[in-house]
Order: structure tokens, then sequence, then C-alpha cells
């Protein structure tokens, strides 16, 4: 009985194999494919039984709340474990067979996050008896909790608990602000179970010394049908809800805004957000303190212990928090790749979208697409592995709003202040010739560096420099071809930094050229910069990636912790660099730039076009 084609079988071998050869990689499997929920079976106990309370959720409002779950199993075992499910109604009638020849399994739907049954009760084995909390958050249906014994490979289902719901599981949840295509407009993105034949979503919002005004949204969803392969088309595909994305356009440089979401319902009722707020951007080369957070590979971790049997994400939470600490100090954020590290189990995506809601609704959350949210075969990406677990771009491309002319090319320039940003998608064809690297040239020639003088280049994979173990055994101390495609184009329009993520851990190099170091010093530059700093900021949250024996003689700072990168623009001579570890928020890397723009101007080795002796 399975849930699985052949051809899904071999290609989570596969991938399975071509990771845990990659070296390191086993110990960062997303901890719900473990879960073999197509082998259940049932072997339910009469005298066992599973409740959970509060029955209903969200009563005043909250969006998220504990739940207890008491335990009786006449028939303990240590491998016992309780695995939350939503819909509550867990069985295969929504997970049809594949082909002819596969059998329908008994349950065919991942749970949303397990516990085992003594992971606070020690005695749970002996006696039977044990009591579990979870977190849980507003995900668009109700719930139940399961009892199974037989462990995770060999599941079998002892009981099941009563239902229990939030008050209203189709309110709107979760915003997520980013830039939009000018520099003086903010979208909204949120999730809700509101579809466009039941209600009309809007955001209402003002400044917090005017009147408030309406901006209507538009709704996004997607089916099974849209995902590329298992586990994401199978046991992990999850009901999205509806994506609604709004465009608050023509705001006031520096000015804050409140805002909250709405549906107006068919009968004239209105389904409210609790009021939420934001500052809108500086004008364009705006001379005052603008500061940006960078970071990449964080996922995401569960509050209450859940899935935690492998230490997957540790890291998650902490860069999480420490940014939520600072946030009076932050204008924007960027998380360059690696976002949810869902692999197609998509209640995850819910999961990640609550857990940065203290930060995404108050400033823009900026993204860049990775292998975890792109790649599969025969879909177009770069690379034909199965990282994505079916996804194939699919959530991150509608789950998060960024300015892109096409979110399927996930490519795109912003500015903020005195920054220009230029966003590289690795995930596809960046190579000197393909429509990306025509991109990636226009972005870097339109800043305007009198008034943006700090121009800062962003992708997920390493192109530029990575002593990290896998690159360094490969010898390439980076992707093939990055540099050899790009770093022309980061040193004729005098790039100031570029940063990566895809290595779990923090690196910095000194400013480079074609592997030569081109400028002295450590911790401050000043004048002409004569090449890009190159940093990795990897260490978001996922399992963390040891380095190279070697250390390169352009590798200045590295560390294997959990940590991101923040960037203070003091004004457009002057910025600061830090690179602050997440468990405590100190620094541990940093450096200043000091310059006028006349040095901007000056030509380095490769920068200039030649010039006349015509006067």
């Amino acid at each position: 009985m399975r849930c699985f084609t052949l051809e899904s079988v071999v290609a989570f071998l596969l991938y399975f194999l071509l990771h845990s050869a990659a070296g390191g990689y086993a110990g960062g499997v997303q901890p719900l494919s473990h879960v073999a929920i197509h082998k259940a079976r049932l072997a339910l106990e009469d005298a066992a039984y599973v409740k959970a309370s509060p029955v209903l959720l969200g009563l005043k409002g909250e969006d998220t709340q504990w739940v207890t779950v008491e335990i009786v199993n006449p028939k303990p075992t240590q491998d016992d474990w309780i695995g939350v499910f939503s819909p509550a109604k867990f069985n295969s009638s929504n997970c049809p067979a594949e082909n002819k020849q596969d059998e329908v399994p008994l349950i065919c739907s991942a749970p949303i996050k397990y516990q085992f049954a003594n992971y606070s009760n020690s005695n749970y084995a002996s006696n039977g008896r044990g009591q579990l909390r979870f977190l849980l958050i507003n995900q668009r249906a109700d719930f139940s909790f399961a009892l199974f014994s037989g462990g995770l490979e060999n599941p079998k289902l002892i009981a099941i608990s009563n239902v229990i719901s939030f008050s209203n599981p189709k309110a709107p949840v979760y915003p997520r602000l980013a830039l939009g295509k000018s520099w003086n407009e903010m979208t909204v993105t949120w999730t809700s179970g509101y579809g466009t034949n039941e209600a009309l979503p809007f955001v209402e919002w003002g400044p917090k010394w005017g009147s408030l005004t309406r901006s209507p949204a538009g709704t996004l969803t997607f089916n099974r049908g849209s995902m590329c392969g298992s586990p994401a088309r199978t046991y992990g595909w999850r009901d999205p809800g509806f994506i609604h994305t709004s465009f608050l356009k023509e705001l006031w440089p520096n000015a804050e805004y409140t805002y909250k979401l709405g549906h107006q319902l068919f009968n004239g009722s209105y389904i409210w957000s609790k009021t939420y707020s934001f500052q809108a951007s500086p004008f364009p080369g705006q001379n005052s303190v603008q500061q940006v957070i960078i970071f990449g590979d964080m996922g995401k971790a569960e509050r209450d212990g859940s899935n935690e049997y492998n230490n997957y994400q540790p890291g998650s939470l902490n860069t999480t928090d420490m940014i939520v600490k600072d946030l009076d100090n932050i204008d924007l954020v960027f998380h360059i790749g690696d976002i949810t590290y869902a692999n197609g189990y998509l209640s995850q995506w819910d999961q990640f979208t609550a857990q940065v809601e203290p930060i995404t609704s108050r400033v823009p959350y900026m993204l860049a697409s990775g292998n975890h949210e792109r790649d599969w075969p025969n879909t177009g990406s770069f690379y034909s592995t199965l990282d994505s677990g079916g996804e194939c771009g699919v959530l991150a491309e509608t789950m998060y709003y960024v300015p892109a002319e096409n979110r399927a090319k996930y490519w795109y320039s912003t500015d903020f202040g005195m920054f220009h940003f230029c966003i590289a998608d690795t995930e596809q064809d960046w190579r000197e010739g393909s429509e990306q690297y025509k991109f990636i040239e226009q972005c870097l020639a339109s800043a305007d560096r009198k008034h943006q003088p700090w121009l800062i280049f962003m992708a997920h994979r390493v192109l530029g420099y990575s002593s990290g173990e896998h690159y360094a055994s490969e010898g390439s101390f980076a992707e093939p071809m990055g540099r050899e495609s790009l770093q022309k184009l980061w040193q004729k329009y005098r790039v100031d930094i570029a940063f990566y993520g895809h290595v779990h851990n923090y690196e910095r190099t000194c400013p480079i050229y074609q592997n030569q170091c081109v400028n002295s010093g450590l911790s401050h530059y000043s004048s002409t910069m004569n090449g890009t700093i190159h940093v990795v900021a990897g260490g978001g949250g996922s399992h963390l990636s040891n380095f190279g024996e070697l250390v390169p003689i352009w590798s200045l700072k590295r560390d294997v912790d959990y940590g991101f990168v923040k960037l203070t623009a003091f004004n457009h001579s002057s910025l600061l660099f830090e690179y602050k570890r997440s468990s405590d928020g100190s620094v541990h890397d940093s450096f200043t730039i000091s310059r006028d723009y006349r040095d901007v101007l000056a030509c380095v080795h490769d920068s200039c076009s030649p010039t006349t002796l015509a006067t």
C-alpha cells in the first residue's frame, strides 16, 4: 500500500544519496520526511484515548495559541508519538493514487508537526500516561491529534483526539510587507481562507496623522496539479488557502503608516485583522541613517519542541528573535534563499509565515530564490536536483511578493535610500548571454552612484568566493562558472559588497578581483575600493557547514555559527558592516568604508572604458 509512483521513490532515493554524499546533509533532511505516513496501519485500542483542550482557540483574536494534549495508552512503548493533523479528518479521500498501479493508502496527509509521547513525560513508557503541549497557528482548518505506535517508520494508529479549531479558521493572517516597483510603494501580502467567490479582500491604511483609505487586493492560489513532484503532490500537499496582495502607493517618504487587513463578505459584513504599522521608504538618495539586515538559509523551527529529533534548524528561532529584538533599528530585511526548507511539505510555509510575522508585518521582507524553493528536474531550473521537494518555485513565487517583472524569473532590483540592490536568481541561468546576465548588467549599470553610492549584489548560491568544505573540495571555491561570468560586471560597475547564502556559515573576503586581494586592511577601507568584498551569510538557522582545511589568502574572517549581517549607511560617505551572532547579538566581525563620490568614479583595473585624446 503506497502513495507514490516508482518514479517518485527513485527520485527520493537519489535525493537522499546525492545530499548524503555531499557531506553533512543527512542531518538536514526535512523532519516530516521521516514520518512514513503512507505506511500507517490501523491498530485502534479501545482503552486508549487522546484529549485536546481548549476546544475553541482564538477567542480573543489570537492567531497562535497553546494546546494541551492528554494521552492514555494501556500498551505504551518508547516510540509512541503524537501527530498533529489539519484538517482534522486526515483519511486518504483527498489523495488519489498517482497511477492505476498505486494502492490508495490509509493516510496520505503528513502531520503538520509531531512529538514523541515521552517528550515531556519520562514515565510514559511505564504508566502509559502523559501530557504534551503544542503551539498551534491558525491554518484555515480544524485540528486533531493522533496517537501512533511503531515509531515514525512503521506507524500504527492507536487513537484519535477530539477536534479543535480556531474561532475563525479563515481569518486574514501573517502580513508580509515588501517593497514595490517604485520607491514610494509598499506591498502587503497575507493569507486567508476567503476566496473571491466569498469576499472582497482589501487593506485599510493611512498615515498616523491622517485619514484612512482602502486599497483592493489581488488574490492567488494554486492546486495539487501546480506541484511538480512528491512529496508536494502527494503526502506533503496541503491546501494553501488564498494569498492576497495589495499595493499601497504614493507614500510620503519616511512617514509612519498604520494598516489592517480586511475582507468584505458578500452579506455585507466585514472580517478584520489586528492593526499593524510600518515606515515608508526614504526618497532615493536621501541622506539619513539606513539599516539593512541580510542572511540566508534560515528555515523555521518549533517553539514547542516538535519535530526536533535531528537538530534540523536550531538557529532559526534565535535569528528571528534577535532581529525582532532590534527591529526599531532595522529598516529592511533580505532573506537570500532557502526560506522555509519545507521541501514539499506545504504546511511548513504557514508555520514560517507565522514565525517571521513580527518582522514581516513591520518592515519589508525581501527574498531571493534558493535551491530549496526552486530546483526540480525537467522544470527549467538551472540545477536538476530534487531540493524543492516538488514545489518547483510555486510556493516562493506565490506566498511572498518581490518586484520582479515575472516572478517565475526571480531576479529584480530595488532601491532604498542610499542603497541600490541587485538580486539574482542562481537557480536559473546567469551565464554571459543569458536573459538574466543582461538583467544583472542593466541593474548594476542603472545605479546612480552620486545619490545611491552603496551598490549591493545578492544571490543564493555562492557565485563569488567561499572556502566552505564542499566548494573547497571541488577546488572551485564557488559555483563553477560563477566568477567566470560575473566578475567583470562586479568590477566594471564597482559593486561594493556581494552577498550569498547556501553555505551555512559566515565568511568575508578582502576586496578582491580575479582571485587577488586589491586593497589592504581588515577593519577599515577608505578612498577608492579596487574590488568587491564577497560575504557568505548562510548561517541564518539551518544546520551548520564546515570550512575546508585550507584558508585562502583572500579569506579574512570565518565563523561556523548562526548569524546575520547588518549594514548601516550613515550618509553618502560612511558605511558600517557588522556580522552578529544570533545567540546573543554580539558583533563578531565588522568593518567600515569611508569615501567620497570621486572615489567611486575613480578608475580601477578593468572598470573604465578607454578615453579619447581629443580636446
